[in-house]
This record gives C-alpha cells, structure tokens and sequence, in this order.
C-alpha cells in the first residue's frame, strides 16, 4: 500500500501530468495514420527520453503506446485503413458505420471501450504484477533461456499463414544479436574489421531503421502508384452514442477487457490477437451474427476494449521478467536499458515508486485520452489529411536526428539506411517485423543464459529439465510450434464434416 501511494504521488506531479497528456495525444496522432504504428511512435520518440527521469521516460512511452491503441482506430472508422494491425478489426463494423453517417458515434463508442478496457486492465496489472514478480525470482539461467525460446516461438507461430517468413525474420534478429565482442571470451564476432561494429549494432537503430525508414520508404515506393482516392463519408453525425448502442456494447466490453488483458500478457501476442478473438467470440455470442460486418456496434466495442487493455497486459512480462510482450514493448525495453534502467523481478523491489508510478500513470492517462479522443474528434480527422510531401520527411528528420544523438557517429546513418532498406524488403515481401525485434532485443541475454547454463551444469543439458518450471516452459514451447498445425487440422475436419452433412 506504501508503494501505491507514492507511486500515485509521483505520477500526479505536474511534470508527470504533462508527460502523460503529451504522450497521449502524440500517441493517438501517431496511432491514426495509416502504417505508423505505436511500435513506430515510441521508436521515433525514444530521443525525447534522453537525459529525462527514468519514471518520467516509463511513463511517456507507455502513454504514446496506449495512445495509439486510442489512435488506430480512428483512421479504421473513417478511411477503412487500420493504423496498426491491432486495429484491423476496428474497419469490420466500424467503417460501415461512419458510411451510415454514424462516424461520430462510432469513434465516441471506440473511446469509450478503450477507456474501460484500459482501466479494468490497470486493475488486473496491480492484482497479478507483484505475484508473477516473486515467481520470477525463481528463474535461474536454464528457465530464462527456455522463457525466451518460448517467446521467441510463441511470437513465429502467431505469424499465422506465414510461420517460415516469421522464422526467418528471427534468425535475422539472432544473427544481428551476435555482432560485436563476445562478452564471456572478448572475441570479435562479425565486425567486418570495424572498431565501430565492436560494442555491436546499437538496438535501437535497427528498429528505428526499420519501424520508421522502412515504413517512410515503402509509402514513398507506393503513393505514387496508387490514383488519388476519393474522400470517403467524412460526415461525423452525432459525436455521442445512443442509449441503445451502449446497451448492445456495454456486456462486449466488460467480456473483452479481461480476455484483452490475458492475451497481451503472453509474450508475443499482442493486440491484434486479441482484437481479433474478442470479435470473433462475440460474433459467436451475438443474437444477430447476420449484422457483423455491416455496422454493429458491439463488433467495434469489443476489439477496441480488447486491444487497449492487451497494452496494459504487455507491460506485465517487460516489467517483472524482462520479456517483450510484443514489438512495441521489445522497443520500449530497448529504450529502458539505455537509460539504465533493467526490467525484471528485483525492479519492484529495488524502484518500486516507478513501477506503481507508471501504474497510477495508466488511469491518469486512460482519463485524459477518453477527453482527447471524444473533445477532440474534428481536429484529430485533419490530422489524417497530413500531406505526405510533409510528413513523411518530418519523419526522416526525426529518426536521423534521434540516430546521430546515439554516438555522434555518421557510420550509424549508413547503419540507419541498411536498415530501412531491410525494412522496406520485408513490407513488399510481407515478412512479419515483431519477430526480428524480438530476437534481436532478447537474442543477446537468451546466448548468455544458456552459455551459463551449461557452465553450471558442465556441459549437460539436463539442466534444461531439472526443474518443473523449465519442464513447463519446454512443453509450452512445443505446444506454441505445434498450434498452428493443430488448428489446421481442426478447421480441415470441420470442413469435412460440413460437407458430409451437406452431402
């Protein structure tokens, strides 16, 4: 209880407050442009962390995160382009909605269900986090090597219909793990002869390269392709629901919070995932299945419910194990480790007023971005109107300018470049991004692990069974691998049987 109350106490200090109301405006502005997801706005705004506080930093980078879960629907709802891949199912119904001249409501109602999804979600972080903190501590070098190659894994199977380009995306992130000097032997590994490539490739240009660079290429590779669309309905209508739409929604958002919130705290899954099975869930749940798709309410609520407090439930495996949750808490673990700060079970011992400051923060912010998005409805369109002959060179100002600020070294724009090059061949390959980032943000401790567990053991690999936490890890591991293959057969069955009965 001391813990909370001066963690409420820091997070409403003004400075704090400030923190929290920028992060998530900018956070919704990033969340609602198309291709410019919350992994891209904490990358791109990671130089803004530099020289803060580091409960400061946790707290803006966590309120730009949740802000564009706020954000990416917006763009979803009125253009039928989802502004990251959790709001996909937000353009299901929510798109058939604003055609109907109902755009206003249905972005009030996506406020609304990501307010409370957030908050119901910051309820469960504050009950679960501190006892899957104490369990952490009884991790030793074999259980988080095997943690690790179950996110890994969990994050490869997830990348549903093309698991070998996710597995090759993380064999990349493992190799570029490996570069610079080792640090148990102080051989050089793949430095090429460079003095600069010696500590390694710095994390964070990787990602910015890729999230950011890349994305900006591939617009510009695309634009001018594509015929100038026409504006779609931007008629807002009433900019509240009626009684009768918060009647239909109110029991989908309540359902998907705690589904939401159980989804994002397994490593690797994500927003998307659990948009997508709280719409399908309730699809199966709806007396009126036959309106999905053509401008339910509930079939916007939910998702949106579902993904915001999938958010929250990501911090919980960065904070209390050191583990990404998904590619956007991957960066923010990155940015976390640059300001000194090493997430994982001592955290709530050793900073316990950051982490139940970045707890107080969550409601804080989930208040204030529940006004943004509602007050704030006409000018947060004109945002999606953005010339990109404007943003998108904004966006490469940023990304060198927070690149050079790293090590003052030029080498690193051509680093930077590389690798908004890689990304650019993964968006026209459609390779799956999230598990580079992982492997690459965990490769490094996931080597060192299982190096030192095989010192403890004398070279046995027994030790990855000694334990009944590793044996559970292990069987997880393997159950990750195998789903997809599962639930292939499960769906070739039913479809079996639908024809013999149709038969």
């Amino acid at each position: 209880m001391e813990g909370f109350v001066e963690g409420l106490m820091t997070a409403i200090q003004p400075i704090n407050i400030i923190w929290i109301v920028i992060g998530g405006f900018l956070g919704t502005v990033v969340g609602m442009l198309p291709g410019l997801g919350p992994a891209t706005a904490v990358a791109v705004l990671i130089p803004v962390t530099f020289g803060m506080d580091p409960t400061s930093a946790i707290i803006l980078m966590a309120a730009i995160y949740y802000g564009a879960m706020y954000g990416g629907s917006r763009s979803s709802i009125l253009l039928n382009t989802p502004g990251d891949g959790s709001a996909i199912a937000a353009t299901f119904d929510g798109y058939p909605m604003a055609k109907k001249g109902q755009a206003g409501q249905a972005m009030a109602i996506s406020a609304v269900a990501s307010f409370i999804g957030g908050i119901l979600a910051t309820f469960g972080f504050i009950a679960l986090a501190k006892p899957l903190a104490s369990f952490a501590l009884q991790f030793g070098p074999s259980e988080y090597f095997l943690l690790m190659l179950l996110t890994l894994s969990a994050i490869v199977s997830l990348s549903t219909g093309k698991m070998i380009k996710g597995f090759i995306a993380m064999c990349l992130g493992l190799l570029l793990s490996t570069i610079g000097i080792d640090p148990q032997t102080g051989v050089h590994r793949f430095t090429l002869g460079m003095p600069h490539l010696a500590e390694g490739i710095d994390f964070l240009i990787v990602i910015i390269g890729i999230y950011a660079v890349g994305e900006v290429f591939y617009n510009f590779l695309t634009i001018y392709k594509e015929k100038k669309k026409q504006k779609e309905n931007q008629d807002m209508g009433k900019t509240w629901f009626t009684k009768e739409q918060w009647k239909r929604s109110k029991w989908p958002i309540l359902r998907s919070a705690p589904l939401g919130f159980i989804v994002g705290v397994l490593p690797g899954a994500g927003g998307t995932i659990a948009s997508m099975i709280s719409y399908s869930t309730e699809k199966q749940l709806s007396k009126k299945p036959e309106e999905f798709g053509k401008g339910a309410v509930e079939g916007l609520a939910a998702p949106e419910s579902a993904n915001n407090s999938a958010s929250v439930g990501a911090m919980i495996p960065l904070l209390t194990m050191g583990i990404p949750g998904s590619g956007t808490t991957a960066v923010m673990l990155g940015a976390l480790i640059m300001l000194g700060v090493r997430p994982g079970p001592m955290l709530f011992e050793n900073d316990p007023v950051m982490v139940w400051g970045l707890i107080n923060s969550m409601f804080i912010g989930n208040i204030a971005l529940v006004i943004i998005n509602v007050l704030l409805v006409g000018l947060l369109v004109k945002v999606l109107h953005t010339p990109a002959k404007v943003l998108y060179p904004l966006i490469i100002m940023l990304a060198f300018i927070g690149t050079y600020t790293l090590s003052y070294s030029t080498v690193d724009f051509y680093l930077l470049l590389l690798f908004g090059l890689i990304g650019l061949v993964m968006k026209v390959l459609d390779f799956p991004i999230a598990p580079l980032v992982l492997a690459l943000i965990v490769g490094t401790d996931m080597e060192q692990n299982f190096r030192m567990a095989l010192t403890s053991s004398n070279g046995s690999l027994s030790i990855f069974f000694s334990s009944g936490i590793s044996i559970i890890l292990m069987i997880l591991t393997v159950l990750s691998l195998c789903y997809p293959l599962i639930l292939k057969l499960i769906k070739n069955r039913k479809r079996k049987e639908d024809q013999t009965i149709s038969g």
